[in-house]
C-alpha cells in the first residue's frame, strides 16, 4: 500500500479509501446489495491487512446502520484508535445542515461508530436552506469540541466551494481539507473549473464512484444484483451510455494488452490525477477488493492515458445538487438513534 497526506491536513491517508456504503441494514429505501455485520467484518479485516487505514461512510448508509457495523468491525479488528483514519458525512437528516442539526448528528454518529471522534467530519451536500455561516461556524464548533480533526465536504459547485472557505477564512475558522467530488474516466466534469479551485485551495480529492457503480469495470451487458437494482448508479450513468460506452470498449483493449482488470485500469487512470488523494472504493466481494488494491501498481503511459481521454464528451452535471432539487435519498432520512 503507499500512503498520501490529505490537502493541507497531517492524515497520511492510504491511497484507497474503502467506502462503507456497502455495509448496513436492508430497509425500505435503501440499497438491496448491502452486505451484513459477519461479512462487513470480513471486508474490513481484509481491508485492514493490505494496508487500508481509510473508511468512508456517511449517517444515511443504511440509515445510520453502516456506521453501526463498522463501528462494530473496528472494535474487532483494530488496536490502536490512531492506526486508521475515520470520514463520515452529515446532511441526508433532519435540519440538513443547521447548527442544531450538526452537533446533534455528530453525536449520533460517534455513537454508533464506538469512536470519540472521526478524522474527517463532511458535509454530504450544499445546504440552501441554511445560511452557509452557520453551517461553517458548527462544523468549527465540532472540531473545537474535539469530535472531528479536520473537515471536508462533497459535491457542490465550486462558486459554493470558495464561498464557504472564505468565509471560514475570514472568522478564522477551520476551512474545507478536501473534497469527495464526482470524479472517474467516463464523468470528468469537475475538471473544468472545480479542479484548479481546488488545487489553489491547497486541498485533495477522495473521489466517490471512481468506477461508475461498476460501469468501467465490465461491459455494459453484464448482470449483478447491484445493476439490477441501484436506481442511484442508472439515474447517474445509463443515460449516457451511448457516449460513455466508446470509452468503455478503449478500456477493455487496454485491460486485454496488459493482461490485468478493467477495473484497474480505470482506477490507475484516477490515481494519475495529481489531485487526487484516495479514491472511495465500494465492494462487495472480497476478490474486488484484492484486484483493486492492485490498481495502484499500474502506471499508465502518456499514450495510455491520451487514448482513454480523448473520446470523453460533456455530460450533464450529476452530484452537486440545484436549488430547489430534493434527491430521492432525503425521502428516507437517518434515524434518530
Amino acid at each position: 500500500m503507499e500512503y498520501t497526506k490529505l490537502g493541507k491536513s497531517d492524515l497520511k491517508v492510504s491511497r484507497l479509501c474503502l467506502g462503507c456504503m456497502s455495509f448496513g441494514e436492508v430497509s425500505e429505501g435503501w440499497h438491496e446489495w448491502v452486505l451484513n455485520q459477519e461479512q462487513t467484518d470480513e471486508m474490513i479485516k481484509k481491508a485492514l491487512d493490505l494496508g487500508i487505514n481509510f473508511f468512508d461512510t456517511a449517517n444515511i448508509y443504511g440509515k445510520g446502520s453502516s456506521e453501526t457495523f463498522i463501528g462494530n468491525s473496528f472494535k474487532k479488528f483494530v488496536k490502536n484508535r490512531s492506526d486508521i483514519i475515520v470520514a463520515t458525512k452529515v446532511y441526508f437528516n433532519e435540519g440538513c445542515l443547521s447548527k442544531e442539526a450538526i452537533l446533534r448528528e455528530i453525536d449520533l454518529s460517534l455513537k454508533r461508530l464506538q469512536l470519540d471522534y472521526v478524522d474527517l467530519y463532511i458535509i454530504h451536500r450544499w445546504d440552501y436552506d441554511h445560511p452557509i455561516e452557520e453551517t461553517m461556524e458548527a462544523l468549527n464548533e465540532v472540531v473545537k469540541q474535539g469530535k472531528a480533526r479536520y473537515i471536508g465536504c462533497s459535491a457542490m459547485y465550486g462558486y459554493q466551494l470558495l464561498k464557504a472557505n472564505m468565509i471560514a477564512r475570514q472568522n478564522n475558522w477551520k476551512e474545507f481539507i478536501s473534497i469527495q467530488n464526482h470524479y472517474n474516466i467516463i464523468y470528468r466534469e469537475d475538471e473544468r473549473e472545480l479542479a484548479q479551485l481546488i488545487e489553489e485551495e491547497g486541498m485533495s480529492m477522495t473521489p466517490y464512484s471512481p468506477l461508475a457503480a461498476g460501469r468501467v469495470c465490465r461491459m455494459w451487458n453484464d448482470d449483478t444484483l447491484r445493476s439490477k437494482t441501484d436506481k442511484t448508479a442508472v439515474k447517474k450513468y445509463d443515460d449516457a451510455k451511448d457516449i460513455d460506452l466508446p470509452i468503455v470498449k478503449r478500456i477493455k483493449e487496454i485491460a486485454d494488452k496488459k493482461n490485468i482488470s478493467m477495473a484497474q485500469v480505470s482506477l490507475a487512470w484516477l490515481l494519475s490525477k495529481k489531485l487526487v488523494a484516495s479514491p472511495i472504493i465500494g465492494c462487495t466481494k472480497i476478490s474486488q477488493l484484492e484486484d483493486l488494491v492492485k490498481a495502484i501498481k499500474v502506471k499508465l503511459s502518456e499514450e495510455d492515458i491520451k487514448y482513454l481521454e480523448e473520446l470523453y464528451k460533456p455530460h450533464n452535471v450529476v452530484g452537486a445538487l440545484k436549488k430547489g432539487v430534493v434527491p430521492d435519498v432525503k425521502k428516507n432520512l437517518v434515524d434518530k438513534k
